[in-house]
């Protein structure tokens, strides 16, 4: 075959010619990249003008890039913070669940489905989408608030919920087997949240601190790393990403954590653009018009539904930040709340024009990478950084001395 008539290449032509392309018109529009991207695949996809006439290759290459996007996520969530994330939003997760599978089955109902689709229906009303969610959440600064804390814990919730569901489905016709995957579920879990802690500490680690001036070592570790994990996930009856997540928070704890996730960001963002893509190419759109009416009604509901959750979470928020302060009310409208220790989830507002970080907003998540990786911490009463001994070695990762003397830079 000549090189020209290559399959793959010219699909990864289209989609990453037309995604730069598109990219460009969405932030003039001032819209979320994540939306162009998906707008393409609809475009040129099997459905669209057919330029991609088959998605399936390109939709596995794009699970890839889940993977490394929550093991990304977990990699900056210490294992106490996570326990701590995940009991405030139990009862949220449950609750918002339950509403809205009530609301997509009656209105699967009102239209005449049958009872079994209408179930389907208000089972895929549960869930929301943990990629979109986390692409989205920078793009409204919730990343570093409390309020985007709790987003975090329900899109993991929810993903346990659905493999819950998913086995529930797989079980239907098939006596006792749901139940017993729900019973794997509950002993699979643990098991590997163990394997993974115990291989981390003992094997990972150290072989990493052993190696941790040759950088290219630690990147391929840290991919093989978490792709093991992933796929011991996988083979447990668990899903991928799961596994990942897993992978990330059992390695969040080493000082090594924010190197990795500043190697693999390029990697990550190559393989989400690919499951973007994929999400619009999956879109048939000959079947608009059967289902345009209760998807609007659906949309117009829920959308209603969480602005008010999003409201009722952002004054949790603000209430919980206030305490943390001691002051008794939120703060100001010119403060921001930034995490200070990450094990023990503190948080401190800090003023843009008087405080250690007046400047631009992303000096704010610089100085909170450089605190988990050089050890320093903020005092409540003086807000100056003291750096405890043992420091890690600049030498040995690059980027350290140079984002060291831009802290002190900004704290003055």
């Amino acid at each position: 075959m000549h090189e020209a008539e290559n399959p793959i290449i010219f699909s990864l032509f289209l989609i990453f010619t037309g995604a730069a392309v598109f990219a460009t018109l969405a932030l003039y529009a001032r819209q979320a990249l994540p939306i162009a991207y998906i707008v393409l695949g609809t475009l040129i996809g099997p459905y669209g003008f057919k330029l991609i006439a088959n998605a399936s290759a390109i939709e596995e290459m794009a699970q890839i890039g889940i993977m490394f996007l929550l093991f990304l996520l977990g990699l900056d969530l210490s294992p106490q913070r996570l326990l701590q994330m995940l009991r405030k939003a139990t009862l949220i997760t449950l609750g918002t669940s339950l509403v809205f599978a009530a609301l997509g089955l009656g209105v699967a109902l009102s239209f005449g489905y049958s009872p079994g689709e209408s179930l389907l229906v208000g089972a895929a009303m549960t869930f929301s989408s943990t990629i979109i969610g986390l692409k989205l959440l920078p793009t409204r600064t919730l990343h570093h608030q409390h309020t985007g804390e709790v987003i975090i814990s329900i899109l993991l919730l929810q993903d346990l919920l659905a493999i819950a569901v998913l086995l529930l489905i797989d079980g239907l016709g098939e006596r006792g087997s749901s139940l017993q995957g729900l019973g794997l579920l509950i002993v699979t879990l643990p098991l590997l949240l163990g394997f993974a802690y115990l291989s981390s500490r003992y094997v990972l680690v150290p072989l990493i601190h052993k190696f941790d001036k040759i950088r290219e070592y630690i990147f391929l570790t840290a991919i093989g790393w978490c792709l093991c994990i992933s796929q011991i996930a996988a083979l447990l009856g668990l899903s991928y990403a799961i596994g990942a997540f897993i992978g990330g928070v059992a390695l969040a704890t080493s000082p090594i954590a924010l190197y990795i996730a500043d190697s693999l960001k390029p990697l990550r963002d190559f393989f989400l653009v690919l499951f973007c893509f994929s999400l619009g190419a999956g879109f048939d759109l000959g079947m608009l018009g059967a289902v345009f009416l209760p998807t609007l009604l659906l949309g117009t509901l829920i959308d209603g539904r969480q602005t008010l959750g999003v409201s009722r979470l952002s004054a949790m928020g603000r209430r919980t930040a206030a305490h943390r302060h001691g002051s008794g009310r939120a703060p100001r409208a010119g403060q921001r709340v930034r995490p200070v220790d990450r094990g023990a989830g503190r948080a401190e507002p800090v003023d843009r024009q008087g405080g250690i970080l007046s400047g631009p907003g992303d000096d704010a998540a610089d100085v909170h990478r450089l605190h988990l990786l050089s050890g320093a911490q903020v005092s409540d009463a003086g807000r100056h950084l003291r750096q405890p001994a043992p420091r890690l070695n600049a030498l040995r990762f690059p980027g350290v001395g140079a984002g060291t003397r831009r802290l002190r830079a900004i704290s003055g």
